[in-house]
């Protein structure tokens, strides 16, 4: 047995606290390029699982199962709340996209993912391009983001469905739209982090940014003004919003007490180290934004795109988050919870519904 499934088998796959109703979990290797992954359907009963691929140098096989499990979950979510024909699944690659990524591993990851009939749809995510995808699109048909499938990157849509679900939780929470004036500290700058900053920037705000990236900082700085702050310390600046952008399982029992942000609305998947830190944060009386909720647009555009790079519906559907965040805040009053314990009723009774048809 080689070490990845050592890993994965002493995780004892089926007691996971992740493992739920997982459908599929495929262990992938392949030696010619080095590739190594774990791709996680979670859901099928709206449609295929739809989700990106993500590339991270995880210190362990069982941190990279961990990932993959919460991200494909959090999908199928996402894709309920969007009201999308979709399941949710992941892909994640453990590597260093800046040092092992090659075109060859990607097409190799295409292969795997074709293997899978089409029960898995691949995309863009942590540390993949839109180039990489086109490499991965060689090999299966069960790939979006790509010219081929529709609009392309899809982090310009990510981004705006993050700012317009901060215009929205700042009405909920101020009473007021605007964000001229408005402190937002946005924790890692991203394609949909820095597109994110842009759109504030635009709109008034001021930016205190971070990333572990020193250029990608250096540029916001430049383009924005913005202050700058070590990322581990972005949680803790006096802002209106703190808007992460980065990995997730940062509000957790240590930052939660340390948050000094009135709301707390990013593009990062699965924020909430633990379900109970959600009340936690509604205890400290901080808005918090349902991550799965506030990011779906780049999920949006690669569901919905079509090829010739009309985005009309896209767009429309990506700037009703704010709505859709607007009906889980006014929900979680009248019904005293979380508002992520709202959206998953909301995504729970979608998939409710579809078991019984």
């Amino acid at each position: 047995m080689n070490a990845i499934h050592k890993a994965v088998h002493h995780t004892a796959v089926f007691d996971h606290p992740e493992m739920e109703d997982h459908e599929n979990i495929v262990i992938v290797q392949d030696a010619n390029t080095g590739l190594k992954a774990i791709i996680a359907v979670h859901d099928t009963r709206l449609g295929p699982a739809l989700g990106g691929c993500r590339i991270w140098p995880y210190p362990t096989p069982s941190e990279a199962l961990n990932d993959a499990l919460r991200l494909s979950r959090g999908m199928t979510y996402k894709n309920s709340l969007a009201g999308l024909e979709l399941g949710g699944g992941k892909a994640v690659i453990i590597a260093d996209p800046r040092k092992d990524k090659s075109e060859a591993l990607m097409e190799a990851f295409g292969r795997h993912v074709e293997r899978l009939s089409g029960t898995y749809i691949t995309a863009e995510d942590v540390g993949v391009s839109p180039e990489d995808m086109e490499a991965v699109a060689r090999h299966t048909d069960h790939v979006r983001g790509t010219q081929a499938t529709g609009l392309g990157d899809p982090s310009p849509y990510t981004a705006l469905g993050v700012f317009e679900g901060i215009k929205a939780s700042v009405v909920h929470a101020f009473g007021d739209p605007s964000l001229s004036g408005r402190t937002v500290s946005v924790q890692g700058l991203g394609h949909v982090g820095f597109d994110v900053a842009r759109q504030l920037h635009e709109a008034g705000a001021n930016l205190v940014v971070s990333d572990i990236h020193k250029p990608a900082v250096e540029k916001a700085v430049e383009a924005f003004g913005a202050k700058t702050v070590e990322p581990a310390d972005a949680h803790k600046v006096e802002a209106d919003v703190f808007a992460p952008c980065a990995l997730g399982a940062g509000l957790n029992a240590r930052t939660i007490p340390e948050i000094k942000a009135r709301i707390v609305a990013g593009a990062a998947n699965n924020q909430l180290q633990t379900p109970a830190d959600g009340v936690a944060l509604k205890n400290r009386g901080i808005l918090y934004a349902p991550d799965y909720a506030i990011n779906a647009g780049g999920v949006i555009s690669i569901a919905l795109a079509k090829p010739g790079g009309n985005d009309q519906e896209v767009r429309k559907k990506t700037i009703a988050i704010g709505d859709t965040l607007t009906r889980i805040y006014d929900r979680a009053v009248r019904e005293n919870a979380a508002p992520e314990q709202i959206a998953d009723r909301m995504a729970e009774e979608r998939l409710s519904a579809a078991r019984s048809n």
